[in-house]
């Protein structure tokens, strides 16, 4: 058996993706959000309105983990929780106006300290690393928690 060439996609992923949730946390502190909170509010852009145990599952979330975050989210004016007029035992979660301005204040934060981070990457390069790194977040299901 030959000797591997590279290592192994874990390998190279998961160092990578630690070290970019420690250096998002700063910027998440700022805008008062959690990781959870976050991703949260990422996952409900998607669609604008999902159940709690959809949203739950669209984020990879166990959904008694979220409760906890949702209300806060929901204290806060983030979000909104309301019945499903088809079923009263279920909770609707929409983002609200400041919910979204948050998010997208926090994204673009984010995003700008990822632009440093590929900056020594040729243009090329960061187009590519970025486009195939989506398409393999579509491929596993993860692309829509994370975009």
């Amino acid at each position: 058996m030959p000797k591997a060439t590279r290592p192994d996609l874990a390998a190279m992923l998961v160092p990578l993706g630690r070290a970019l949730t420690e250096a998002e946390r700063p910027i998440l502190d700022r805008h008062g959000l959690t990781m959870w909170a976050y991703v949260v509010l990422l996952g409900l852009d998607e669609q604008p309105v999902h159940t709690q145990a959809a949203l739950a599952k669209a984020i990879r979330a166990d959904k008694t983990r979220i409760i906890p975050v949702l209300d806060d989210l929901q204290r806060r004016g983030l979000i909104r929780r309301d019945p499903d007029p088809a079923d009263r035992r279920v909770n609707l979660v929409q983002l609200t106006p400041d919910g979204a301005r948050l998010r997208d204040r926090a994204q673009h934060d984010i995003q700008e300290q990822e632009q440093r981070l590929l900056a020594d990457l040729t243009d090329e390069d960061r187009r590519t690393f970025l486009r195939v790194l989506q398409e393999l977040a579509t491929r596993s299901g993860t692309a829509s928690a994370q975009a």
